[in-house]
């Protein structure tokens, strides 16, 4: 079958090297504004002592660039012998507080998060160490939660810090696929109808490119997904849209989404204005209507029922893997141990703090368990059943950063699955507009097909492939401080952690 001129475009490859990828937007958010006045003599010293990029010289015309205020570090700077504002000879600039800045964010996502993550997503790393990359406002959950790090350096070497991650560890089902993933997380699904065909790509380029999946969430399989057929989890969610004999065929990974943390009891929801020509034509609805998918599969009812499902699956593919997707009540664990029972090779447990974009605060936050105590209650009742080596425990629901991710592990999941953190790569401001569908004005969260292009495919790609290599330099940092040589030995070292409301900071 012949691509389209997209299709070539989506297949192109990508790598992990890092490389610069700046904001798309000409003016992008910082936490500073810095002025320059027409007292300004272009003497050009600003931008000989700035060490982050602030101020530069326009070519050979001597004439200062308006500064790049996103990248200034303000009031951190004044002590400092590159301090612009007090060095102008001409008293030409003046450092303000950024008035967008407070309006950003909220308590989970905070400002500096949202900042932070963007920081990273143009660079690669960690460059801005004025931002509070770790750490959000809520003032409970991953927030709570430290690490006891030694007072001794531990002596490992971050680079023997191994990150991978076995995803088939049944031992009754040698046909499968065995899967080892080079990080410990993979995206989350988000279907072709909450977010664009390009985001899409983007995602499972970047996920290729680290040897990891993304999932398709349960809008269907998009033509232009192909060439990534082997890192994308197909998903069958209860509405069954889009759901193809020939894609469960073609992938590695296919999840059953028998309920989501951010609307558990409700099923998915799709807004009519969403519901473009093009998302009605993948779903096989009709444009304009409002599509919800029911809660739950009205065939599953037991776990005789869930492993007739897992059987489907296999029937059409046998070396798939079989993730099953659940919110997480009150007996999450017992829902958990009965997906090992099914056949299931991943659970993904789906926390109350899973970002969506159409379902009503009064779910978000007052129905599923929070996903840190989730994590723990279903790893030792799967360790008391005698099957936790048997089964891959994924969790999903508020992983903000690589801190939140290895807080995770360590709490009992092997890995985890992210989601918002890739939108905001892409620089997500969190308007909360998402289930609108010219709602996201950074064309993001959009089926609009003007929108949609304000996400160049390249650009996407190299923002999250940035802020993946950034996650992982974290993430082994926190391993190989914690005396650690892998994320394995990680997994339920519960000990590593402490809660502030019940123990003392050592």
């Amino acid at each position: 079958m012949s691509m389209t001129i997209e299709n070539e475009i989506a297949a192109a490859p990508a790598t992990r090297e890092i490389k610069t990828a700046p904001s798309r937007f000409r003016n992008q958010i910082g936490a500073y504004k810095i002025f320059r006045s027409e007292n300004c003599i272009g003497c050009g010293k600003c931008a000989s002592l700035c060490p982050h990029g602030v101020h530069e010289r326009f070519g050979d015309s001597g004439k200062m660039v308006r500064p790049r205020d996103y990248r200034c570090r303000g009031e951190n700077c004044r002590s400092e012998e590159y301090f612009c504002i007090d060095k102008c000879p001409a008293g030409a600039l003046a450092l303000r507080r950024n008035p967008v800045y407070s309006t950003l964010g909220d308590y989970r996502w905070t400002a500096d998060l949202i900042l932070s993550t963007w920081d990273q997503a143009e660079n690669g790393h960690v460059t801005n160490e004025t931002l509070e990359s770790e750490l959000g406002a809520s003032g409970g959950g991953f927030d709570k939660l430290r690490f006891r790090f030694p007072a001794v350096p531990s002596g490992v070497d971050p680079s023997e810090v191994d990150t991978s991650l076995e995803l088939n560890r049944r031992s009754d089902d040698p046909a499968a696929h065995k899967i080892k993933i080079d990080v410990p997380w993979y995206g989350g699904g988000m279907s072709f109808g909450s977010i664009s065909d390009n985001m899409m790509v983007s995602r499972a380029r970047a996920a290729t490119a680290w040897n990891t999946f993304t999932c398709t969430g349960e809008g269907g399989y998009p033509e232009l997904l192909r060439p990534y057929d082997d890192h994308i989890i197909t998903q069958i969610a209860t509405g069954l849209f889009g759901v193809r004999e020939e894609t469960i065929q073609r992938v590695k990974i296919a999840e059953f989404k028998y309920a989501q943390g951010a609307k558990p009891g409700l099923g998915g929801h799709l807004l009519g204005d969403k519901n473009t020509a093009d998302v009605a034509r993948m779903r096989e609805a009709v444009q304009g209507t409002a599509l919800f998918s029911p809660f739950p599969f009205h065939s599953v009812y037991s776990i005789e029922d869930h492993k007739k499902h897992v059987d489907w699956i296999k029937a059409m593919n046998p070396r798939a893997l079989i993730s099953a997707k659940v919110a997480a009540p009150s007996d999450v664990d017992m829902v958990a141990v009965g997906c090992y029972y099914a056949g299931v090779h991943i659970v993904h447990v789906d926390g109350s703090y899973g970002g969506t974009g159409a379902a009503p605060d009064i779910a978000k936050k007052n129905i599923a368990l929070p996903i840190e105590y989730a994590i723990t209650r279903v790893h030792n009742f799967l360790a008391d059943e005698g099957v936790r080596d048997e089964i891959t425990l994924i969790a999903s629901g508020g992983l903000r950063n690589a801190s939140d991710i290895a807080k995770a592990i360590a709490l009992g999941a092997d890995g985890v699955v992210i989601g918002t953190s890739d939108m905001v790569a892409v620089e997500c401001i969190r308007c909360g507009n998402c289930e609108s569908g010219r709602g996201c004005a950074r064309g993001i969260a959009s089926t609009d097909r003007e929108l949609k292009h304000l996400i160049d495919i390249d650009y996407a790609t190299q923002r999250l492939i940035n802020l993946y290599n950034s996650y992982r330099e974290q993430l082994v940092g926190i391993i190989s401080r914690l005396g650690l040589r892998s994320v394995a030995e990680l997994r339920g070292r519960t000990d590593l952690l402490m809660h502030l409301d019940y123990s003392k900071p050592e």
